[in-house]
């Protein structure tokens, strides 16, 4: 079939949205009509050549919708179910799946960085027959979406499928940050650099902990508002002068809990040193490939800080997802607030100019019922 999507072609130039032909499912695989897409970060870091990635690509990480077909042998989901798509798959049968880490499952990472599918092959193609490749093996940049069934988390009908595609990227990654790899307990205190997409949920999700202080830091005045609304009890400008803020507030000790969501190695590093002794760093933002943080190793053994990498929030899709939306629907997890501004596919250029100023919770892609 022939779909409009949005392509990169080359690092550093703008998206080209175009029409190109989708293939059928194959095996294991189902094509799914995108409603929704999340304007996500990382798929700005593709645009920059921060993450390396075969281009021409269509990216789109962050997608729900509705399945319009199958590919041979699928049981999870049937034509007509709504989903919300998981970014990192899982066969459940590999050494990471079997220890409950499927987000690090090893049988989908290798084919999806390279932007094909299992079987070492594309679904997207030019007119010209030449490939194009898959972003996290989703590509919901698209109408259509072709993707491994392990991907299609089936949600109810009546959720909001425009909400329902934020659960897929920022608020299982924010929110599971906070429950799963940190586990922020009831009374803790937490800061969290960045109030974008994926912060905001990192502070929801310190808030369902029962965390006693969450501050949070950013640069632009107008996310103050936002992250109160989110369940930060207090907002410092990010700045020269943060650091001494955050100390004031924390009886100068730091916070029990640091995240880093914004994915830079200077505010990685500025971010340690609002970690109390005995504290916690998790860096949940990801920084540019081949980039490194230099963080002083005396302090870390003195003081006894942990660090850790929080990839996908820890979370399990099949087990995690059902349970976000369950507490959407009891009114005690925000996603319709999230959505700052929609746009049609064809201002995909502009939905990333407004990301990138900061003013905004998520910009959301969405496309013709």
């Amino acid at each position: 079939m022939y779909i409009k999507a949005a392509l990169l072609f080359e690092p550093n130039r703008r998206f080209v949205v175009e029409t190109v032909h989708l293939a059928d499912p194959r095996a294991g695989e189902v094509r799914v009509k995108i409603a929704a897409s999340g304007v996500c970060h990382s798929d700005w870091h593709v645009a920059t050549g921060d993450t390396k990635q075969p281009m021409p690509v269509v990216t789109g990480h962050e997608g729900a919708g509705v399945v319009e077909s199958v590919g041979e042998g699928v049981t999870r989901v049937r034509v007509g179910d709504h989903v919300t798509l998981s970014w990192t798959p899982d066969c459940g049968e590999c050494f990471y799946c079997q220890r409950g880490q499927p987000n690090l499952c090893e049988t989908y990472t290798t084919p999806l960085w390279k932007g094909v599918m299992l079987d070492g092959t594309p679904r997207l193609s030019r007119l010209d027959g030449s490939p194009i490749y898959h972003y996290c093996g989703l590509a919901t940049f698209a109408e259509y979406a072709v993707v491994p069934e392990t991907a299609c988390i089936a949600i109810p009908k009546e959720v909001p499928l425009k909400a329902a595609a934020l659960v897929g990227c920022a608020v299982a990654t924010g929110v599971g940050a906070a429950i799963y790899t940190a586990k922020v307990a009831p009374g803790d205190t937490v800061v969290v650099y960045g109030a974008g997409g994926v912060g905001l949920n990192v502070i929801q999700g310190a808030a369902l902990s029962g965390a006693g202080m969450i501050i949070a830091v950013d640069t632009a005045p107008a996310k103050a508002a936002i992250a109160r609304g989110f369940g930060a009890t207090h907002f410092v400008p990010a700045g020269s002068a943060s650091l001494d803020a955050i100390r004031a507030l924390t009886d100068g000790r730091g916070a029990d809990h640091v995240f880093e969501t914004v994915g830079l190695p200077a505010v990685q590093e500025a971010s340690l040193e609002a970690v109390r002794p005995g504290g916690m760093l998790t860096l949940v933002g990801l920084s540019p490939m081949g980039s490194g943080t230099n963080l002083p190793g005396a302090v870390i053994v003195r003081q006894e800080k942990t660090i850790k990498g929080s990839y996908y929030g820890s979370v399990s899709p099949r087990r995690d997802f059902p349970k976000l939306i369950d507490l959407y629907g009891k009114g005690k997890l925000k996603l319709d607030e999230l959505v700052s501004r929609e746009f049609p596919l064809e201002q995909i250029n502009e939905a990333y100019a407004e990301m990138l100023s900061g003013g905004t919770a998520r910009g959301v892609i969405v496309f013709e019922a």
